[in-house]
């Protein structure tokens, strides 16, 4: 059966054919290896989630996500990930899609030089 055409993978609303083609793609497994700051060692360096089998700590299943690939682009505005090609773009797990993003963030703000203080004359 295709990865994602289970009952239990449902595309998302809206979708055009890209999230289908990314998830395709990833065969419906999330692609993080490592971005998110966990080895994944236990499954070959790649995270083992895939779109709608596993459940997550609230008992819920997790919902793939299309994102940008490289995690700097994770910090791009939304517009400009909506433009993105599919080859651009990867199979996110929600936690591992939350701490790439989160640690692409921080790089970023330790990156720029500090504000200097406004002058009082």
């Amino acid at each position: 059966m295709d990865p994602v055409s289970a009952p239990a993978r449902l595309a998302p609303l809206g979708d055009t054919g890209l999230w289908q083609a990314v998830m395709a793609a990833a065969s419906g497994r999330c692609q993080c290896r490592g971005a998110c700051g966990k080895s994944h060692a236990k499954h070959e360096g790649r995270c083992e989630r895939e779109h709608g089998t596993h459940r997550t700590h609230a008992g819920g299943q997790v919902r793939l996500i299309a994102a940008p690939a490289d995690p700097a682009d994770l910090l791009l505005p939304d517009h400009q990930v909506a433009a993105l090609p599919k080859n651009r773009l990867a199979a996110w797990c929600p936690a591992c899609h939350h701490a790439a993003h989160t640690t692409a963030r921080k790089a970023a703000t330790a990156a720029q030089p500090p504000a200097e203080p406004d002058a009082l004359f």
